[in-house]
């Protein structure tokens, strides 16, 4: 789709956006805040408590580089009070629809609050380095509280706690990625969401795709990550919960035909969280479980089929 038909989509949901909200009667009490990604409504839900509804458009295992609005989220995002999404890019074919609410409502990009100088071009995938996510933490902190600035000391409260148990996090992910051996930190995935991750706790990435998903890896992209593989005898490769497995099978298949057998570490988030309920479905738990899988796998015994 190009740039102007993205537009006419963008500005067609706007009007209609314009036009729910001049005839709804709406007669709540609660007020609803709306994320795109799971990982920005779990930053919400922890600092508002019950102050307000949360409510995350894109659930566990979506793609939000393809993700497209549906009728039921224009809804949503009509009668939000509140709009939090990730922004540098990431949410793709819905990014000119959100960008325009901002002369609505009041509408932020959280991982916009992250200063330019530590950014990857052209890399939305932030929250893969925790202390980088910590200014999304900020961004929503300052959006609630103008928001309900009558919560203001709760949702304090609720930001000190939850900070802290990012920087515990983020100690935590460090100290297990020490305990691979350096020559054993390579993270090969289906996409490239992982780079932000490989920064900050040391890892060498590898992704068959490009930052987005929006194209498949290509036959070239293959053959030679296969080889990459092949000659550094790395010991697992990695599928992910919103992207297609069959790529990572094709490169399984392409690295044994090389001579080199390869195993199948297990399944990280990437784009997405788990399921609501679970503790993958928590972002704690979602980096925790992807810093398990990846230094079990790694170690010489750790990778399973």
């Amino acid at each position: 789709m190009n740039r102007l038909s993205r537009t006419l989509i963008g500005a067609l949901l706007i009007i209609t956006l314009l036009f729910v909200s001049c005839t709804k009667e709406d007669g709540r009490d609660t007020l609803s805040v709306v994320t795109t990604i799971g990982m920005i409504a779990d930053i919400a839900e922890n600092l508002a408590g019950d102050y307000v509804k949360v409510t995350a458009l894109m659930g566990a295992g979506v793609d939000p580089h393809l993700y497209k609005a549906t009728a039921s989220d224009v809804q949503k995002l009509d009668r939000a009070d509140l709009i939090l999404y990730g922004g540098l890019h990431l949410e793709g074919k819905m990014g000119d629809v959100l960008e325009a609410l901002q002369s609505m409502k009041p509408t932020v990009a959280v991982s916009e609050a992250i200063p330019a100088h530590l950014l990857i071009k052209g890399d939305p995938h932030v929250w893969f380095d925790v202390s980088l996510w910590l200014y999304a933490v900020d961004a929503t902190y300052q959006a609630l509280v103008d928001l309900v600035p009558e919560h203001q000391a709760a949702i304090e409260a609720n930001w000190h706690r939850y900070r802290a148990t990012l920087v515990d996090l983020d100690r935590y992910i460090r100290t297990k990625a020490q305990s691979l051996e350096a020559n054993k930190r390579v993270l090969v995935t289906a996409h490239d969401a992982f780079e932000y991750f490989g920064r900050a706790y040391g890892f060498e990435v590898k992704g068959m795709q490009g930052i987005s998903t929006v194209s498949e890896a290509g036959t070239r992209n293959v053959q030679n990550l296969a080889s990459f593989i092949a000659e550094r005898s790395i010991a697992a490769v990695f599928i992910e919960t919103s992207v297609p497995q069959r790529m990572v099978h094709s490169l399984e298949r392409a690295v044994t035909a090389r001579g080199h057998s390869v195993k199948i570490g297990g399944e990280l988030y990437s784009d997405a969280m788990g399921d609501r309920g679970t503790f993958e479905g928590t972002y704690r738990g979602m980096v925790t479980h992807n810093i398990d899988t990846i230094v079990s796998a790694l170690t010489s015994q750790g990778a399973t089929q």
